[in-house]
């Protein structure tokens, strides 16, 4: 007799909390074997093929391409063990719609016993296998189940007050995306009768004993910013798990019976219809996946850090010159990049404090003993920076060689989380769109960045008399906690010095 088996979305790794269908790589009835990819998501972090610890037939598929899931939130369900015609059967009945033993998002539809009987049968069809950062994972220890009755804040000896839940664009899109026994329970019965007074005593209670079930960091941060005590929770995920769309609708309940009651306003006049053929509103781009953690990252950046920018011009026409010389000489390649990535890394170690961190909770600067260079680079997911790791130790050769490993990995969106995250200084070459200056954004929670302007020919003054000379415009934005000025502009006039002249090199290496 088969075995219909739930595969949830796993956990990512890197503090991702959900991510995006992007394509399906198996339908309903097809036959999948023990760890084969069945579904592309799409993560802040990067592109992932995720696959499956269970061997059989697909009898069902859990949102559509372009569905953002949360973690936890139920992919597909696979029927294992038995004979071939009965898992084709339910894969046939999945398809055509017909019900299936499926368990739900809050638990299985069996009893704990019946659930636990059915784990240790099919362990011959499970991997058990743990893939680093995403992938399959061997069965975990079970909890002891707890019953709610409602997935909102938890009830307290008072009367029920108002905890009509209203859930916000986040928590739709997971209620859209998960299975119909998990979006009915996501709703809690509103009450009219709310007070500021009964919810500051359904925050205050204590409605849980032991441990608050959240496995993200992200949702534990959001509820100790705005001041909710987990334990007056319910989680709406498998087991009682606590999601970060149960912490936004008891915020939402929070805020609307503490709000005072606003005054009547004055009825508004009437607007007037737009005249027909003038648009009333623009085109929605949702902010999630690679563009959603740009716009956070850039967004704290601003908010946390206090940067200013200077700016040089140099004469590059001698670096450009050892470069020609350089690759005439035989061998692989050397880019510009990979020479300007050199002078980063010797200009970091006479000037570490930009090579540095700001830990705010501490009030500490940390300076950090390795160069991992982060370089922009832009790809048809949007902008993205990958990390070349321990380029203070790397030769120009190496640098070029990695430098293209990471740029064709961005434009195959094949960059996995490791190779997006660790960067301790930027490079930032907006010269390839045509552009001479500019004053980026420093890279949270990085402490500086460097940009670098296209290289074109210009007047310049050199030994004394005008000439047309390869100009380029290097700027330094920087963390103002960290240093001042003076440490900037000498670590970005060492950097031009060493572009005019690359045989200043020569005395470090």
């Amino acid at each position: 007799m088969a075995r219909v088996l739930e595969f949830k979305l796993p956990d990512l790794g890197e503090g991702l909390t959900e991510a995006e269908i992007v394509r399906w790589l198996v339908a309903v009835g097809d036959v999948v074997a023990i760890d084969q990819p069945v579904v592309e998501v799409e993560t802040a972090k990067a592109m992932v093929e995720v696959p499956c610890p269970y061997g059989g037939v697909v009898t069902a598929r859990y949102g559509e391409e372009g569905t953002e899931l949360p973690v936890g939130a139920p992919l597909l369900t696979v029927a294992v063990g038995g004979t071939d015609a009965d898992a084709g059967g339910n894969g046939a009945a999945a398809a055509s719609g017909a019900s299936a033993p499926v368990p739900s998002a809050s638990g299985s539809s069996a009893s704990g016993a019946s659930d636990e009987a059915a784990a240790s049968a099919v362990s011959s069809e499970y991997s058990g296998n743990v893939l680093v950062g995403y992938g399959t994972a061997g069965p975990a220890a079970r909890r002891r189940r707890v019953r709610h009755e409602s997935p909102a804040v938890a009830r307290t000896s008072e009367p029920a007050t108002a905890t009509a839940l209203t859930g916000t664009a986040g928590s739709t899109a997971s209620a859209a995306s998960a299975p119909p026994a998990a979006a009915s329970a996501s709703v809690a019965p509103a009450s009219a009768t709310a007070s500021p007074a009964s919810a500051s005593a359904r925050v205050g209670a204590g409605a849980h004993e032991g441990p608050v079930p959240v496995i993200s960091p992200l949702v534990r941060k959001l509820a100790r910013d705005r001041g909710l005590d987990l334990r007056e929770v319910r989680g709406s995920g498998p087991e009682g798990l606590i999601l970060r769309a149960d912490v936004e609708l008891a915020l939402t309940a929070l805020d609307r019976a503490v709000a005072p009651q606003a005054p009547q306003a004055p009825q508004a006049p009437a607007v007037v219809a737009a005249p027909a053929g003038v648009a009333t509103a623009g085109e929605r781009v949702p902010l999630r996946g690679v563009r959603g953690a740009v716009a956070d990252k850039l967004s704290r950046s601003r908010t946390e850090i206090p940067d200013a920018t200077c700016w040089v011009d140099a004469d590059a026409t001698e670096l450009m010159a050892a470069r020609s010389a350089m690759n005439a000489a035989g061998g692989p390649k050397i880019s510009l990049l990979a020479l300007l990535a050199r002078i980063c890394v010797h200009a970091l170690a006479r000037f570490p404090e930009l090579n540095s961190t700001v830990d705010t909770a501490a009030r500490e600067i940390v300076r950090l003993p390795a160069v991992h260079l982060g370089f922009a680079a832009q790809t048809p997911r949007g902008l993205v920076v990958p990390v070349v790791k321990d380029a203070g130790a790397r030769t120009a050769e190496s640098l070029t060689a990695e430098f293209a490993r990471l740029t064709e990995s961005a434009r195959q969106s094949a960059l996995t989380p490791a190779d997006l995250t660790g960067g301790t200084f930027t490079l930032n070459n907006y010269g390839v769109f045509g552009v001479d200056g500019s004053t980026p954004i420093i890279n949270h929670p990085e402490a500086a960045m460097l940009g670098v302007g296209r290289i074109i020919p210009k007047p310049w003054v050199h030994q004394g008399e005008l000439a047309v000379r390869q100009v380029v415009q290097l700027s330094l934005t920087f963390d103002h906690r960290v240093c001042d000025g003076g440490t900037a502009g000498g670590f970005l006039r060492y950097v031009a010095d060493c572009v005019e002249q690359p045989a200043v090199l020569l005395r470090t290496l």
